[in-house]
């Protein structure tokens, strides 16, 4: 399976009780699945600040990885009740951070579907702030993807 998708990621962001704001990006990617895992990726705009960037989730076993390659590099692991220690890789410097998802609600299968995270923030275990992001991803184009010609 490999699929052209649209993509819609709404996200939120809040520092210490301050409204950080919202974000949605509607974009197109590519969905494919390798054994259990199933891959969304998709090119950042400027919208999102980091153009020249491209981000990939891995969903697998109810954990969300979250890759970023280009201007920013990330790894950052979702995993609900769980701490993990990631990195924060921009021009004006890398910086290692703590991602600890308090949600991680996942409902995905080969037509698409949707992915909810929240987590908390922290840089030099200091808190930073709470996010969030809920993603949908929908076929693209089911009209032209029968005149498909791959065998």
């Amino acid at each position: 399976m490999n699929k052209n998708v649209i993509i819609v990621v709404k996200g939120t962001q809040t520092y210490e009780d301050q409204d950080g704001g919202s974000l949605e990006l509607v974009t197109e990617g590519k969905y494919y699945k390798k054994g259990d895992a199933y891959y969304i990726t998709y090119k950042e705009s400027k919208v999102t600040g980091m153009e020249g960037t491209t981000t990939t989730l891995k969903v697998v076993d109810g954990v969300v990885t979250l890759m970023r390659f280009g201007s920013v590099n990330s790894h950052f692991i979702f995993e609900r009740g769980q701490k993990h220690i990631s990195y924060y890789d921009t021009s004006q410097g890398a910086f290692t951070v703590g991602v600890f998802a308090n949600n991680v609600s996942i409902n995905v299968n080969d037509n698409g579907g949707e992915i909810k995270v929240g987590y908390e923030l922290e840089i030099d275990n200091n808190k930073s702030g709470e996010n969030d992001f809920h993603m949908f991803i929908r076929e693209a184009g089911q009209v032209n993807d029968k005149c498909n010609t791959e065998h």
